[in-house]
């Protein structure tokens, strides 16, 4: 690896100053070229195109510079006024007229910024902080106006780092005490490192010259709605790679330890990180390099190293690593195509006597090259089919944290389980209608069906839940679903370049009712809380989301069952679970969480006292959470005849079988939905 002196790095860093205004100049005229490229796109093909006018120059500045300061410590308030009054209202004429210079004078505005608040860092690291002096500090969940004053700087970042100090001490030991004690040598210790590290991230902003551009095009088009972006050509891989369950993958996985070091989770015996003989599970990355670009883990950003290690385009890396404080050490690792089992369909049996299926699809994951049966849809047709080997007598299909994925798949899945009829109403951008019929004559499984669902259930895992909902299917268990109803191709922007690319929202999907869950998610029929379910982000929280409506419905359909069995079941389950300990103090819980994190904060005092308390609140919330355990009897879990079988073939898989079967032995969802199958074959009418 390269290494660069500290003087090589001042004569870097004078050179981009004289560069950057002609750097920004040179990339304005392509910026517009793209904006107008991708507004073109949009106005041709998405499901509903919007004016380019004064809304979308204010959408797309605020989030610009939200995402360049969302702490408000960069930009003073004169500048942020300045630009403001140039550009809030104006991006789009701008754009429109292929002038993109503001994008130069706001980055320039910005370095200016970061070049200044490392000065303000490097001071502070040479000066005590007065801890005995009162003041307080406030967290916003929503972003604040402009204040800061060039007076004011060096004061705002004294207390910043007071707060990010005391917490970090806060953190060492549960002995209060003993951290007042000891307080003066482990603050010590405490401000270098976080001075140390703070100033790294904005000398890695500095010299990095990181684009803006791509999140200027990212804000234009999700103006349009959530889902539509720009993708360049690597994006584009890693997104395409993400709907598949084979990836490059270095075969291991990373996590932050107590120290909120990042460290080796796990590693994958089958990966080319086992193969190297090198690395070992809790060793600490130290930094991650492509051959190109080389990131400190300690200030590079979180967003930086997750694409560094999961992106296709980087097929090679170098670790440096330490192991227990020793001395650090570089490892090469060639990326190999990998299944991501985590991203895998999988079955268990469940019960010795009543033999009820389950099987898991995480993802609508897809063989998007046609080469290989590799579809989600097939690989549970063939769970499926192995359950039915040993006669089970129902089975519960989970789609909990399924994020979507592909639409054909989710389509496919549903004509295995539906005999035949329409399964879905399409609306394109010509406000034309089609019908999605069945693809297949008959179905892999005839018994009772039950589908768990939650906040993350969204998309094609939405989508495939409200046709066994609307045909009366399958019994729908758990919360509210995510509520995005629209689907999205990808386009270049270009034919003959093929480098910049388009994810753009052309179909809206409407249920056979002729209702849509676009915007408010998929109502289970037996509603079960689930922890946190007040703060996960829904599609009604997106500002730009589009709105729930509705169709006259014109199709004919024959359901499963009738719906008064499915009404009677669901009533029953909710007498049921209306004093169940488990999902009462989820409940209980939930509270306790939105208070901590809707609820606005007052002042803390800047003091350890406060601090430690603040965190012992947060910490004993996090261990109701995590010790948090079901009553209920655990379930008899176990693999299928014929999946025991392939384990004596591919002892590697043991490990993460049994980790699989483990979760769902005190999975209370599942208890339940094995309630709600005996009671279908109990023959309810």
């Amino acid at each position: 690896m390269n290494h660069e002196f500290p003087f090589m790095k001042k004569i870097s860093l004078l050179l981009f100053l004289l560069t950057s205004t002609i750097f920004f100049g040179q990339n304005s005229a392509e910026t517009c070229e793209i904006l107008n490229k991708i507004n073109a796109l949009i106005q041709a093909e998405h499901l509903r195109p919007k004016p380019v006018d004064d809304s979308l120059s204010v959408f797309v500045f605020d989030n610009l510079i939200n995402e360049l300061d969302p702490s408000r410590n960069i930009f003073f308030k004169s500048e942020y006024e300045e630009m403001a009054k140039k550009y809030r209202y104006n991006l789009d004429d701008l754009i429109l007229k292929n002038d993109c210079s503001f994008l130069t004078d706001i980055k320039a505005t910005y370095v200016n910024g970061l070049i200044r608040t490392k000065k303000i860092l490097e001071k502070i690291q040479t000066i005590p902080i007065d801890y005995s002096k009162k003041d307080t500090i406030r967290f916003y969940k929503k972003s604040f106006a402009f204040y800061l004053k060039k007076e004011d700087m060096e004061k705002v970042w004294i207390k910043k780092l007071r707060y990010q100090i005391l917490d970090d001490i806060a953190e060492m030991s549960e002995n209060l005490d003993s951290l007042k004690t000891n307080f003066k040598s482990i603050e010590q210790a405490s401000k270098k490192q976080i001075l140390t590290n703070e100033i790294c991230r904005f000398s890695t902003l500095i010299e990095s010259n990181t684009k803006q551009e791509e999140k200027l095009y990212n804000f234009f088009c999700t103006y349009f709605d959530p889902h539509t972006a720009y993708f360049s050509d690597d994006s584009k891989t890693s997104f395409v790679a993400s709907l598949s369950k084979e990836h490059l993958s270095l075969g291991m996985t990373v996590n932050l330890n107590e120290k909120n070091e990042i460290i080796i989770d796990e590693v994958d015996p089958n990966g080319p990180a086992y193969q190297t003989g090198q690395i070992k599970k809790g060793d600490q990355i130290i930094s991650i390099s492509n051959q190109k670009e080389t990131l400190q883990v300690s200030c590079a950003s979180l967003e930086s190293i997750s694409s560094m290690i999961l992106s296709e385009s980087n097929k090679h890396i170098t670790l440096t690593l330490k192991r227990n404080s020793g001395k650090s050490f570089d490892v090469y690792i060639e990326k190999q195509m990998m299944k991501d089992e985590e991203n895998s369909v999988f079955s268990f049996i469940i019960g010795k006597d009543s033999k009820i299926g389950y099987v898991k699809i995480p993802s609508f994951y897809a063989d998007l090259d046609g080469n290989s049966r590799k579809g989600c849809a097939d690989d549970v047709a063939r769970e499926v089919i192995k359950l039915q080997r040993d006669d089970i007598k129902g089975l519960v299909i989970d789609l909990i944290d399924n994020g979507g994925g592909s639409m054909e798949e989710a389509i496919k899945l549903a004509g295995m389980f539906v005999d035949y009829g329409p399964l879905s109403i399409v609306i394109d951008s010509k406000k034309e209608k089609s019908v999605i019929n069945d693809p297949f004559k008959g179905v892999i499984y005839r018994g009772p069906i039950v589908v768990l669902v939650n906040s993350n259930t969204a998309s094609a895992s939405e989508f495939f839940a409200s046709i066994m909902q609307d045909y009366n299917r399958a019994l729908l268990l758990g919360s509210n679903t995510l509520g995005k109803a629209t689907m999205q191709t990808i386009l270049p922007l270009d034919e003959e370049k093929n480098t910049d690319f388009l994810k753009i929202t052309i179909n809206k999907f409407y249920r056979i009712t002729g209702k849509s869950h676009q915007y408010i998610g998929v109502k289970p029929d037996v509603a079960l809380p689930e922890f946190y379910e007040d703060i996960y982000q829904k599609e009604s929280d997106f500002p730009t989301a589009m709105k729930n409506d509705s169709i006259e419905p014109f199709l004919k359909y024959k359901t499963y069952v009738k719906r008064n069995l499915i009404d009677k079941i669901a009533k029953n389950s909710s007498e049921r679970l209306s004093d169940n300990y488990f999902f009462n103090n989820i409940k209980k819980i939930n509270l306790k969480i939105d208070q901590l994190v809707n609820t606005p904060k007052s002042e803390t005092p800047l003091t350890l006292d406060a601090v430690f308390k603040q965190k012992k609140t947060l910490g004993a919330l996090w261990t109701e959470i995590n010790t948090f355990n079901d009553e209920n009897n655990p379930l008899d879990v176990y693999n299928s005849s014929v999946n025991q079988f392939l384990l004596g073939a591919y002892p590697n898989d043991k490990t993460i079988n049994q980790y699989q079967m483990d979760n769902l032995k005190t999975n209370p969802y599942l208890n339940e939905a094995v309630n709600i199958i005996n009671e279908f074959n109990g023959g309810g009418k």
